[in-house]
C-alpha cells in the first residue's frame, strides 16, 4: 500500500485502497471510507503522516482473526465495526467449523436476540425472530435479498452477518427487528484446497470440498468451487430425515486491479422427510414421548431446488471512488406435503380439552399442508462508495439504486383430516384426494434509491445520516376454489441517523435512530383482508458502546434500545374479513457481547440479550399486556475454545439459553391461556486434534445433557429440539 502524497494524507491503516488487498477471502474490493486527516491523527494520537513504499498484501479482507472480525462485510457499512453505530454480529467461518454447524438454524443460535420459529403454513424453511420481530423474509446473500422458503446450508459461506434493529435504509422493505446477510466465499489469488468428511450418531453422513486456484496465464483471475452432500436424521426423532446436495462455482477476473468482475452460481437441492413436531394442549406443549411422529412418514415430503446466478463488476476510479453493479437472478422451486398435528382438528390456537381428560383418550387430527410453487427474483443494484473532503470534514458516502422484480405462483390443494392417538400415533399410508385447490400468481416490483453519509467532524466525532425511498408495487391473482384480483402500490421513505463519539481509537459511544416498513405483500402474498392496508412502520432508538481491549484482540459491545411498531396489522373487530392498522408492539432491551481472544490460546464468542416485548395496543383486548410471538425475554449464547499446549489439541464448549416464549399473543379460544413453551439450556462440547499439518480429527457433541426442549414454535405445532448426538469429522487442508 502507498500513503497518499497530498497534504491531506490519511492514515494508511484507515484508508488503504482495498483493491490492493489481493487474495482476499471476499475477492472483491470496496473503498474503506474510514479515514481521518493526518493532521488530526497527529494532534490526537501523536501519529505523523506515513510514507510507505508500495507493497502487496494478502489476507482476509474482512479483517477476520479467529472468532473476531473488525470490518463489516456489507459494503454499505463503511466504518470498522468498533465505529459502526449499530448492533452488528459477525459469525465467522472458524466458529461455524469449531461448532460443527451444518445448518443456518444452528449458525444463528450464536446470535443473542435471535429466536428460532417453526415454518408457517405457506412459508417453510428457515424462520426466526430478531429482537422479537419475525425475520423470515429478511435473509440476504451478499447484500441481495435471498427470498426463498428453504433450509439454508452454510457450506459456501465465509461468515454470517446479523444486523439488529430496523434497517430499511440498507435493505429496503422489512427488517423490523433486523436482517441476516450471508457472506459467500469468493475466488482469491491464494490457493485453497480443503475438505471434510463427517459421520454422526443421528445418521449424519456429510462431505464438503473447497478448492480455489489462480488461473495460469491470466493475471488477477481465479476460480473457486465449493461442493456439499449431506444426509442426516434428527436425534430422538426417528422418522425425520434430511437430504441435501449443493455446489457453488465462482470465477473472478482483475483481482488486485482497479476493475474486477466476479461471476458465481449457487445450487442447493433438498429432499426431506419433514417434521412438524407435536401439538399444543390447553396452551402448553403436549406431554408426549420425544419420538412421537404424527405425520405420514413414507409420504410427507419437502423438496426444494434453489438456483442463484450473480454477476458483479467493480471499478475503482481512484482511491476514493468505487462504483459497482451487481445483477442477480434467483429461482426457488419447492414442492411439499407436510402434516401438522392439531388437537381435535380445531385449528391453531384452539387446542382446548376438558382438564383432567386422560391423555390416551385425546385425538389428534393430521392437518395436511400441501403446496407447489416457484419464486423468482431479478435484482440489480448499482452502488457507489465515495470518500471526499469538504473543508475540514471527511465524508464516507454510499449512493445506490436497486431495481427488483419478484414473482410467486403457488398451487395449494386442500386435503381432509385423518385422526390418530395423541399418545400412540399410528403410521398409515397417505391415500387422500384434494377437497379443493387454489392457484395464485403474485408480481412485485420495487424501485429503491438510497444515500448514506458518514461525516468525520474531527478525530472524536462522527455524524451519520441515511435516507432511502422505495416504490413497492404488488399484484395478486387467485383462481380455483376462490377468485381474487388485488393490487396495492406503496411508496415510502426510510431513515437512519447516528452520532458517534470516539474517545480513543479503539472505542466508541453512539446514539442511533432508524426506521423500517413492512408492506402487506412483503412475503409475496396478498389477500382481501390486507390489500387495503398500508405498510406497518417500525422505529428504533439505540444507545450503545463498543470497545476493543487486550491490544484489540477482544471486542466488547453493549447497547440499550427501544423498537416500536405503532401500526401493526390486526383483524378488524367489526369486520373479521378485513385487517386494520391498530396494533402497537413495543420492545425495550439491553444487549452485551464479547468476541475474540482472552489469551493467545483462549477464544470466546458470546452475548446476552434482554428483550421486554409487549402488546401495548390492540383492537382485541385479550392481547394487551402479552408478549408478541416468539419473543423470549432472555437469550444467552456462548462458545469458547482453548488450545492446549501439547499434542495440538483444542477443546471447546458452548451454552445456549432461551427463556420462555409464546407462540401467539392471542389467548387460546375460549380461555385466557396463552400458548407458552418453557425456556431451555443446552450444552455443546468440542474436541479437536491436529494429526499432521494437513489432517485433523474433530468431535462435536450437541445437547450433551440430553435436554428435552421445545425448539421452534408455531401457533399450530411445536418442533422439538434434537436429543444428544455426536458428530465425528475428518478435516483435510492442503
Amino acid at each position: 500500500m502507498q500513503a497518499s502524497e497530498s497534504t491531506n494524507a490519511v492514515l494508511p491503516s484507515l484508508r488503504m485502497p482495498r483493491h490492493r488487498m489481493v487474495g482476499t477471502a471476499m475477492g472483491m474490493a470496496l473503498v474503506n471510507g474510514a479515514g481521518l486527516h493526518a493532521a488530526w491523527a497527529q494532534a490526537a494520537y501523536g501519529t505523523a503522516p506515513l510514507e510507505l513504499p508500495p507493497v502487496s498484501v494478502e489476507g482476509a479482507q474482512s479483517g477476520q482473526n479467529g472468532y473476531q472480525t473488525d470490518m463489516p462485510a456489507l459494503g454499505k457499512l463503511t466504518q470498522p465495526l468498533v465505529s459502526t453505530p449499530e448492533s452488528v454480529i459477525e459469525v465467522p467461518r472458524k466458529l461455524l467449523d469449531d461448532e460443527g454447524v451444518t445448518t443456518m438454524r444452528d449458525a444463528l443460535r450464536n446470535v443473542p436476540g435471535v429466536s428460532l420459529a417453526a415454518g408457517e403454513g405457506a412459508q417453510q424453511g428457515d424462520n426466526l425472530s430478531i429482537r422479537g420481530f419475525n425475520a423470515q423474509n429478511d435473509f440476504y446473500l451478499d447484500g441481495v435479498r435471498d427470498f426463498g422458503s428453504y433450509y439454508r446450508d452454510p457450506f459456501n459461506l465465509q461468515g454470517i452477518e446479523v444486523l439488529e434493529g430496523p434497517a430499511s435504509v440498507l435493505f429496503g422493505r422489512g427488517s423490523s427487528g433486523g436482517a441476516v446477510n450471508q457472506v459467500s466465499k469468493q475466488p482469491q489469488i491464494a490457493p485453497v484446497t480443503q475438505g471434510s468428511l463427517s459421520f454422526g450418531t443421528d445418521g449424519t453422513k456429510r462431505f464438503t470440498a473447497d478448492v480455489n486456484r489462480a488461473i495460469d496465464g491470466v493475471p488477477g483471475a481465479a476460480i473457486r468451487l465449493n461442493v456439499m452432500g449431506d444426509l442426516n436424521g434428527t436425534a430422538g426423532r426417528d422418522d425425520a430425515e434430511n437430504r441435501r446436495f449443493g455446489f457453488a462455482p465462482e470465477i473472478a477476473f482483475g483481482l488486485g486491479t482497479p476493475t474486477r468482475v466476479t461471476l458465481d452460481y449457487y445450487h442447493l437441492q433438498s429432499d426431506d422427510t419433514p417434521d412438524y413436531g407435536i401439538p399444543w394442549l390447553n396452551g402448553s406443549p403436549a406431554p408426549v414421548s420425544h419420538n412421537n411422529f404424527y405425520g405420514y412418514p413414507n409420504n410427507d415430503y419437502f423438496r426444494t431446488n434453489v438456483d442463484i446466478g450473480t454477476a458483479k463488476i467493480e471499478h475503482d476510479f481512484n482511491d476514493n471512488i468505487t462504483v459497482s453493479d451487481q445483477l442477480r437472478y434467483g429461482s426457488y422451486q419447492r414442492a411439499l406435503r407436510v402434516t401438522e398435528p392439531l388437537i381435535l382438528g380445531q385449528g391453531p390456537g384452539q387446542d382446548v380439552v376438558t382438564p383432567g381428560t386422560p391423555l390416551s383418550s385425546i385425538v389428534v387430527s393430521r392437518h395436511t399442508i400441501a403446496l407447489q410453487s416457484t419464486e423468482t427474483i431479478l435484482d440489480n443494484q448499482t452502488n457507489a462508495n465515495v470518500n471526499v473532503d469538504t473543508g475540514p470534514f471527511h465524508h464516507a458516502m454510499v449512493f445506490g439504486v436497486e431495481l427488483a422484480h419478484q414473482t410467486s405462483d403457488p398451487t395449494r390443494p386442500t386435503y381432509p383430516y385423518t385422526l390418530t392417538s395423541l399418545t400412540a400415533p399410528t403410521d398409515i399410508a397417505f391415500n387422500l384426494t384434494p377437497i379443493s385447490e387454489t392457484f395464485s400468481r403474485v408480481h412485485v416490483d420495487n424501485i429503491g434509491a438510497y444515500a448514506v453519509d458518514t461525516i468525520a467532524l474531527n478525530p472524536y466525532w462522527d455524524v451519520m445520516g441515511g435516507i432511502r425511498f422505495d416504490q413497492f408495487d404488488s399484484q395478486f391473482d387467485e383462481t380455483g376454489s376462490t377468485v381474487a384480483h388485488l393490487k396495492r402500490d406503496d411508496g415510502l421513505p426510510s431513515y437512519n441517523a447516528a452520532l458517534v463519539f470516539k474517545p480513543v481509537k479503539t472505542a466508541s459511544i453512539y446514539a442511533r435512530y432508524g426506521t423500517s416498513f413492512d408492506p402487506s405483500a412483503e412475503s409475496l402474498s396478498l389477500s382481501a383482508a390486507t390489500a387495503a392496508v398500508a405498510p406497518e412502520k417500525t422505529t428504533t432508538y439505540e444507545v450503545g458502546g463498543k470497545w476493543d481491549v487486550l491490544n484489540k484482540r477482544l471486542s466488547l459491545t453493549g447497547s440499550v434500545y427501544q423498537i416500536q411498531q405503532a401500526n401493526v396489522r390486526e383483524t378488524d373487530p367489526n369486520n373479521p374479513t378485513q385487517d386494520i392498522l391498530a396494533g402497537n408492539y413495543r420492545i425495550r432491551g439491553v444487549q452485551f457481547g464479547a468476541t475474540g481472544h482472552l489469551t493467545d490460546r483462549w477464544e470466546l464468542f458470546g452475548g446476552y440479550s434482554y428483550n421486554d416485548a409487549i402488546v401495548v395496543a390492540s383492537p382485541n383486548p385479550a392481547e394487551l399486556g402479552h408478549a408478541p410471538p416468539n419473543a423470549p425475554k432472555h437469550t444467552v449464547t456462548m462458545f469458547t475454545s482453548y488450545r492446549l499446549p501439547w499434542h495440538n489439541v483444542e477443546l471447546g464448549a458452548g451454552v445456549n439459553y432461551v427463556s420462555a416464549r409464546t407462540a401467539s399473543s392471542i389467548p387460546v379460544t375460549g380461555t385466557t391461556v396463552i400458548e407458552r413453551a418453557p425456556g431451555y439450556v443446552t450444552l455443546s462440547l468440542m474436541a479437536k486434534v491436529k494429526l499432521t499439518e494437513t489432517v485433523s480429527l474433530q468431535a462435536n457433541i450437541a445437547n450433551a445433557t440430553d435436554t428435552y426442549y421445545y425448539d421452534e414454535l408455531h401457533p399450530g405445532h411445536i418442533i422439538l429440539g434434537p436429543s444428544r448426538s455426536a458428530l465425528f469429522t475428518i478435516n483435510v487442508k492442503l
